[in-house]
């Protein structure tokens, strides 16, 4: 099994503009990602909040956006599992995020890739990825729930 990337997609029953403004919009994106992001997504800028996840609301969260390519592709690169207010995540290489949607007969088809698991620090890797690769699975049913509700 290969640590280094985490691939999920799931068919919506929604039309592509529709995921797109769920995936791009930092309101939206918080509600069915749960997190309060204090500004819009900008491309090439750092996009900040928190935690909004019961028992989590503690958490920072912080990416930065790399690409939005209307209604086909969205990336931002994080620092994966990055749960302990002690330890300094800056130094190491974060993963990259990508989001694609494809038009489907009756929806959309999104396609999430979490890579660069084998850039992160050996002590914390399998950690990281187990907890991503679950949080991924649970983040594509709230996204399925939210567009299609």
């Amino acid at each position: 099994m290969s640590l280094d990337r985490i691939e999920k997609q799931i068919e919506l029953k929604a039309p592509v503009a529709r995921v797109w403004r769920a995936l791009t919009d930092h309101r939206e994106f918080g509600e069915w990602f749960r997190v309060k992001i204090d500004a819009p997504f900008v491309v090439g800028e750092v996009s900040r909040g928190h935690m909004t996840w019961p028992g989590c609301e503690h958490l920072k969260w912080e990416v930065v956006v790399h690409a939005m390519e209307p209604e086909h592709y969205f990336s931002f690169t994080w620092h994966p599992y990055a749960v302990d207010p002690k330890a300094d995540y800056s130094t190491e290489t974060p993963t990259v995020v990508e989001f694609r949607l494809e038009e489907i007969a009756g929806g959309t088809l999104l396609r999430v890739v979490e890579s660069g698991f084998d850039k992160i620090p050996s002590a914390r890797r399998a950690e990281a990825f187990r907890r991503n690769d679950g949080g991924w699975a649970q983040q594509m049913g709230n996204v399925k729930i939210y567009v299609e509700g």
